[in-house]
Order: C-alpha cells, then structure tokens, then sequence
C-alpha cells in the first residue's frame, strides 16, 4: 500500500508535488492549532454546564424539600388537630350529632387543606371508631388492609410516602396518637405525584434528564426530553458515565437523591461555531499557499506543462498544434523536437489515414443503403400481399410481425421509444417464436394501459423475453405446457416489469453470476448496463429462479429518463 502510494505521488505532475508538498506541510500546524482550540472550548462549555446543571437541580431540590414540607405540615395539621381527634374517638349519641361532627369539624378542615394545596387530590381517614363513614374522608379500617402500605401503617407512628403502581399518585401516611384509647386510625393523603413533579419538566428548554429515587435506589420519577437512550440503572450506577454531564444532590427528608443529566454530545454540539471558524482559517491559509506556490511552480513547469499539453492534443488526434520553444535549454530542444516530429505525423496521417478513412466511410454508406429499412418493409409487404393472394395466411402472418418487428427495433434510427412500442415489438417477436415452435408454449400478458405512452429506452424486453424462451422453454423437460408470461405496472414512482417462465431454471450459482462479467449473461448483461446509464445504478435487471420450476427477471425503470 505505501509503495503504491509512493508510485502514485512520483507520478504526479511538478506543480502539483509542490502545491500538495506546500499544503501538507501548512495543514500540519493549523490542523494542531484548530484541535487545540476545539477541545479547549468544549472542556469550558462543559464545565460551564456543569455549574448550570448544579444551580438548576439545587432549585429543584430545595423547592421539592419545600413542597414535601409542606406535605408534612398539613398531615401534622390533621395528626394533632385535638377537633379532629375528639371527633374520632368520642361516643355519639345519635347520627345528627355525627352529623354536626362532619358538618363543622371534619368538611371544612378537608376543604381548606385542598383548597390552599391544589396536588392534594385527596384525604381519607382509615379508623375503626365508632363514627360512620362518610364519603371518602372517613373510611372503615378494614377498606384499607389489602393496601400495599397498610402494614408499615400499621406499625409505625411516623409519616411516610408510599407511590402507587402507576406512578401517578403519592401517598403520604401516618398514623393518629391517641393516649389510653384503643383505636386505629390511620391518616391518607393522596398527592397528585405528576403535577407535583410538573416543575421538573421545565428545566431545560431540550435534551436532559431527571430522576428521582427513594432511599433504596428505586426511581420514584423520570423525565428525560430528547436523551439517548441510555438505561438509568447506569446514569445511576455510575454519575460520571463519559457518554452524560450528571449531578446529583440528595434532598432533606426520607432519604431522597435527585438526578440531573444532560448527554456530553448536545453540549460539545455548542462548539461547533468554533470548529467553522477554525475550518474557515484552514481553508484560507490552503487557498493562499495554493496561490504562492502555484505562481512559484508556474515559473518552472510551465513550459513542461505546454509540452503535455499538447501531446495530449496529439494522443486525441489533434495535428494542428502551434507551440514555440521559449529558450534554448533542454526543455526548449525538447519542443522544437516535438513540433518537427508532429509535422511529419501530421503529413502522414493525411496522405494515409485519412484516405482509408473516407474508403471505409463510403463502403458504411454502400452497406447502410443495402439494408434500407424501406426496402426491408416493402419487401415484407410485397411478401405480404402475394402470400393473401395465394391463401397462406401462415406467411402473411409472419410477414406482418417481422415488418413490426423490424419497424419497432429500429425506430427511425432513435434510441428511445413508449412503452407502448416496445411491448409491440416484444409481442411480434414471441408471435414468430410460437409459430417457429408449432405453438408448443402459451404466453400471458398483464400490462397496465396507464404507463403505455411513458419513454423507455429501445429493445429492453424483447432481448430478456429471447432469453426466457431460447433458455428456459426450450429446455423444459416437465411435461405440463409452457407458458412464457409479461407484466407491466407501476410501482410508486417506478415501472417494473415481470418476465417469467416455467422452463428448466437456474442453479442459485447461475442466478447470482448471470449479470457478472465471468458470466455469458444470456444476452441481458447490455440490458442491464443501459439501464442503469439512462436511470442510475438504483435501476437494473434483478433476477429470481428455482431450478427445475422456472425463472423470473424484474425490469425496474423510472417514470423519467435522466
């Protein structure tokens, strides 16, 4: 590979060992210069988000330990309410008096709660007291024993939070204190957890992260916007994972940690203006020396260069060159050497060449006018004629499809004809094969009429129908009947054509190397290069065969010729 390399650059021209020599040796520092400044810039923005990241998630935090304590605050309004407690605990008389209990003690201290705390969704007192249920404020005890936290409820007089499945909600609970009173009742808050977190949403306009996770490691909340799709068991496991800029702050109560993280690539992308300005440099710094050591070799070379220059003229037939010699150095004997030689050249091709030329055209010209397409078709026609005349249909017959076929192969001499002609002169050819074979195969043919007047390339289907009937009918050794079938339709912005055959197939091997240049190609190998210069390499031949079952080739072209 080196040696190749080094080859290739002894066989460049001077001026361009120069300019190439100059530009390399330019690019080396300012290529260094630019990497320099690019890393340095991106360490700064990092570490510049770095500090963002900590300011943002520190307000987050302390305005979570502020919305927890005031959680906390409203369940101890309620744990030590002494209305409430008596409420609980005392003996009714009757069910107006519990009634006056809810009417005035219990209802407006719920109603206040919510009112001044909109993520309360709702609070439920779980007692097994004699006071009778109301609603969903007061509860029996036993509605609650096949909730998740009624045990820790249970046996704890200290509040805790407790999430539900989904996610969705919060539950904050604690357990009454009653003296020398044997009840149970057991306070729930529910906290709408979504709008509580709301804030987390809005920390960034794009591209972050956010977690919450209880004293076990648990996430309790997340929010990512845009990030990759990296697991949070490793944004956690490891905060400084290289791939995220990550922060974390633990919050005041129940042993909380926050998470925040932005991935390293959005913020590197900050950098970027940078790059194109070092790029800007480095394309002018090359543009400038390109400049200097292009005037600088110009001196040296220049002369060599007009002598290549004409050769080049020469090598493409050209013998009309006029180059003078600038000096009279080894250079300059050179070129009067060169013009005395391609004088001579010049006087022979002339004298030579050029008469055998002219021989040749005229004899092209003497063959073009012995197969005159006009006199083809008459004489088919007069073929034609005599054939009714004498009630032999089968050569009338023929005569008529190889006129068609000849008319529509040559086309005037155009390249390109419709669909429409070409699926004519595909047709007139299988017509003479099945009567060349005593009409021993059938042939099925499914065109859409929409797509007959687009333009295609002449003589593409004939050539692979030639092929499914010379190579895959003739050889067919299963008794049934062959059957040669043509389909034409379009596919999105595409026209495909189907030709299939139920003759002898192919091997899987035969198939793949059919279009290759190893293979003879069954003559379809030019089909398949016309079609990819006049629609691109995307377009092209695909063929599909079973061997023993048959073949089938997909012609695919576009609506439109480039």
């Amino acid at each position: 590979m080196v040696t190749k390399l080094k080859q290739q650059f002894h066989n460049l021209k001077f001026q361009k060992k120069i300019i190439g020599i100059s530009v390399v040796i330019s690019l080396i520092p300012i290529s260094l210069l630019g990497l320099f400044s690019y890393t340095r810039m991106r360490s700064l923005l990092i570490e510049r988000e770095k500090t963002a990241l900590q300011e943002t998630l520190h307000q987050e935090v302390m305005q979570l330990d502020y919305k927890i304590d005031s959680y906390l605050s409203t369940m101890n309004l309620i744990t030590w309410n002494e209305n409430i407690r008596l409420a609980l605990s005392q003996k009714y008389d009757s069910n107006f008096d519990m009634y006056l209990t809810y009417r005035d003690t219990i209802d407006p201290l719920f109603l206040t709660i919510r009112s001044l705390n909109t993520d309360i969704t709702a609070i439920t007192i779980y007692t097994d007291t004699s006071i009778h249920p109301h609603g969903n404020i007061l509860r029996p005890l036993t509605d609650a024993q096949d909730k998740i936290w009624f045990e820790q409820a249970c046996s704890t007089t200290a509040p805790f939070f407790s999430l539900s499945q989904d996610g969705q909600t919060m539950y904050l609970l604690c357990q009454m204190h009653y003296d020398y009173v044997p009840y149970t009742s057991i306070i729930c808050m529910a906290i709408d957890f979504q709008s509580a977190m709301l804030p987390a949403k809005n920390l960034f306009t794009d591209n972050y992260g956010f977690l919450l996770t209880d004293s076990t490691g648990k996430v309790m909340y997340q929010y990512a916007d845009s990030t990759e799709n990296e697991s949070v068991s490793e944004i956690l496991i490891d905060d400084g994972l290289s791939d995220y800029i990550t922060e974390t702050e633990p919050l005041s109560n129940f042993g909380w940690t926050a998470f925040l993280y932005r991935p390293a690539s959005f913020i590197s992308a900050s950098a970027i203006n940078i790059t194109y300005i070092v790029l800007a440099m480095i394309l002018l710094c090359i543009v400038l020396i390109f400049l200097t050591s292009t005037l600088l070799s110009k001196i040296v070379v220049s002369p060599i260069e007009k002598l290549s220059s004409c050769m080049e003229q020469v090598e493409q037939g050209n013998y009309e060159i006029d180059i003078i010699p600038g000096s009279t150095d080894e250079v300059g004997h050179l070129i009067s050497s060169f013009k005395q030689m391609v004088e001579t050249l010049n006087n022979l091709v002339n004298e030579v060449l050029l008469s055998k030329i002219r021989q040749q055209k005229y004899e092209i010209e003497i063959l073009q006018s012995q197969i005159n397409p006009h006199f083809l078709y008459n004489s088919l026609s007069l073929i034609n004629s005599k054939a009714i005349i004498a009630g032999q249909n089968d050569i009338s017959q023929m005569a008529r499809l190889l006129s068609t076929f000849y008319r529509t192969m040559l086309n005037k001499g155009q390249q390109i004809t419709t669909i429409a002609s070409e699926l004519e002169n595909t047709k007139s050819y299988i017509s003479i094969q099945q009567m060349m074979h005593s009409y021993s195969f059938d042939v099925v043919y499914d065109i859409d009429e929409s797509i007959l007047e687009y333009p295609i390339p002449n003589l593409l289907i004939q050539p692979l129908a030639e092929n499914a009937i010379l190579h895959g009918l003739d050889h067919r050794e299963l008794p049934s009947k062959a059957i040669l079938s043509i389909s034409c339709y379009q596919e999105d912005e595409d026209i495909v054509f189907k030709i299939m055959d139920n003759g002898c197939g192919m091997s899987d091997e035969e198939c793949r190397q059919i279009l290759t240049k190893d293979s003879k190609g069954y003559g379809v190998k030019n089909v398949h290069q016309r079609i990819q210069l006049y629609y691109g390499e995307e377009y092209g031949l695909t063929f599909h065969s079973t061997k023993g079952m048959g073949t089938y080739v997909l012609l695919k072209t576009g609506k439109c010729l480039k």
